[in-house]
């Protein structure tokens, strides 16, 4: 059985940083990419961070120059490092594997950024 599991997430001051954490589990066949989401109250999850199995990373326009997100394969583990916080980064983090087949989510990671 996959299973992703988040962490890392917290009450942070804007301007400060926070490292989330996924370590996932189980069978995963072929992995395509790993991702980052966020979902804010009342709006929709998107893409905030990618990295493909080459290891080629993308980043959503709001985030870029602020978030880096990697990979330790080693530790099975996606991080993503968010540096200079801002209020509107405030939203429940999701890590996403994705394969040939499936895709595969954690619980997620609550991030709140106070002004």
């Amino acid at each position: 059985q996959v299973r992703l599991v988040e962490s890392g997430g917290g009450l942070v001051q804007a301007g400060g940083s926070l490292r989330l954490s996924c370590v996932f589990s189980g069978s995963i066949d072929s992995i395509n990419s790993m991702g980052w989401y966020r979902q804010a109250p009342g709006k929709q999850r998107f893409l905030v961070a990618s990295i493909t199995s080459g290891g080629s990373a993308d980043y959503a326009d709001s985030v870029k120059g602020r978030f880096t997100i990697s990979v330790d394969n080693a530790k099975n583990t996606v991080y993503l490092q968010m540096n200079s916080l801002k209020p509107e980064d405030t939203a429940v983090y999701y890590c996403k594997i994705r394969t040939i087949r499936n895709g595969y989510w954690g619980q997620g990671t609550q991030v709140t950024v106070s002004s």
